[in-house]
């Protein structure tokens, strides 16, 4: 038997290295390749691949966040940009459909919102039951006493907007590498490191000179970014297996019906109601009313996993629907699809040095929220690793617990 032989790229080191082209790494990579640098980007299954995090047809983009101005002012950016990708773009990447969110009785979340979006000088409307009812009649709002409407938000599409970043990212220099990356070591020594949950930096931190692709590619960096979603924990299974958790989250399409246009996105917004875990979003390019529940599901493999919606994700899904749409009680699925999250302990972002190397970056944790941030996550990366910026406390992983508690939504 022969051993494989190793090769290496016939390129010059590149400056950085971005494992992961999914929303948080192809924006990093654009944004670094913007500072100058040479940047090459690297996915196992490609860009928007249905194994992705950022996979899938559709994300929200909404500034609410409760009491977390930090997320509201991130997306408020990320729009900006989504908002000049999609313009540039072929067909439209983003979609204003507006964002309702269904409010209960002291409901301490969107009230939370309500303020936040004042001190960030957000448009939005207030709606009382009598206004909901009016302008959208096929919600049945038993248990909903307000709304509020975030009129500028909307809809991401997400598989084509992954893809476009990567092509212009491209455009400006990035090397694009579809490669399975093996596990990192240095010098043949196991990567892992015994730092306590991230919780203090070595004394003697260390470089990590190259990656290894399946194929037998030795890739050279000055810097390496890790953003591959699901995979962290997977590659940084000391570090990370017990902070980063990855959940079976299932989506399902509902056929409206034959010549029913009150589904469709200029009579119905993207909704969230928080309150039972749930959201919609309309029936975009004609393929059916998107309905997921956001509790988290089990723990999911993102490369073995089966992406078969199950009886039960049906079933309750179905449940919601007959609640909050009566009119698509009985709607057929004409789609589904598995995807994950990544979540953090209590949803905020990782976006920090490795405790043990210091030119290795850990950019991930998007718990279900993380997609309409890729603009605004790429840029943060881009001024770590320029100097421009600190590292967040909340982003870091000194922060990141094994306790679940999840605020962040």
């Amino acid at each position: 038997m022969t051993s494989q032989r190793k090769t290496t790229l016939t390129r010059p080191t590149f400056d950085i290295a971005v494992i992961g082209a999914g929303v948080f790494g192809s924006w990093s990579a654009y944004r670094l390749a913007l500072t100058g640098a040479s940047v090459v980007l690297v996915d196992a299954y490609g860009p928007g691949n249905s194994r992705a995090s950022s996979g899938g047809e559709s994300r929200m983009i909404r500034l609410g966040y409760g009491p977390d101005e930090i997320y509201t002012r991130m997306s408020q950016r990320s729009l900006e940009s989504w908002r000049e990708l999609s313009a540039q773009a072929a067909s439209p990447l983003f979609l204003p459909t507006g964002i309702l969110w269904l409010a209960q009785e002291h409901d301490s979340y969107c009230e939370a919102t309500l303020e936040t979006l004042r001190r960030c000088n957000i448009p939005f409307e207030k709606l009382d039951p009598d206004e909901l009812a009016t302008r959208y009649p096929q919600l049945q709002l038993s248990s909903t006493t307000s709304g509020i409407l975030e009129p500028n938000s909307g809809v991401l599409l997400a598989r084509e907007a992954v893809k476009s970043v990567v092509a212009k990212a491209r455009a400006k220099g990035v090397t694009y590498l579809q490669e399975k990356i093996t596990s990192p070591g240095i010098a043949g020594e196991s990567f892992s490191t015994s730092a306590p949950s991230g919780t203090h930096r070595s004394a003697t931190p260390r470089l990590l000179n190259s990656i290894e692709t399946a194929s037998g590619k030795e890739i050279f960096a000055g810097r390496f970014v890790f953003a591959c979603g699901p995979w962290l924990p997977k590659l940084f299974p000391d570090l990370l297996g017990d902070l980063i958790r990855v959940t079976r989250q299932e989506v399902i399409f509902f056929g409206v019906p034959a010549g029913d246009d009150r589904f469709n996105p200029e009579r119905l917004p993207a909704w969230i109601d928080f309150n039972h875990l749930v959201y919609g979003i309309p029936n975009l390019d004609h393929r059916g009313f998107k309905l997921a529940i956001d509790a988290h599901g089990p723990q999911f493999d993102p490369d073995a996993g089966e992406r078969v919606v199950s009886d039960e994700g049906l079933h309750a899904a179905r449940s919601f629907l007959a609640k909050l749409l009566p009119a698509m009680a009985t709607a057929p699925v004409t789609e589904s699809r598995v995807c994950q999250y990544e979540n953090t302990a209590n949803g905020d972002f990782l976006i920090d040095r490795h405790p043990a190397f210091e030119n290795i970056w850990l950019v991930g944790g998007g718990s279900g929220h993380g997609f309409k941030h890729g603009p605004a996550v790429g840029e943060h990366v881009a001024n770590l690793i320029s100097g421009r910026a600190h590292i967040e406390p909340r982003f870091s992983l000194a922060n990141k617990d094994t306790l679940r508690r999840r605020l962040v939504f």
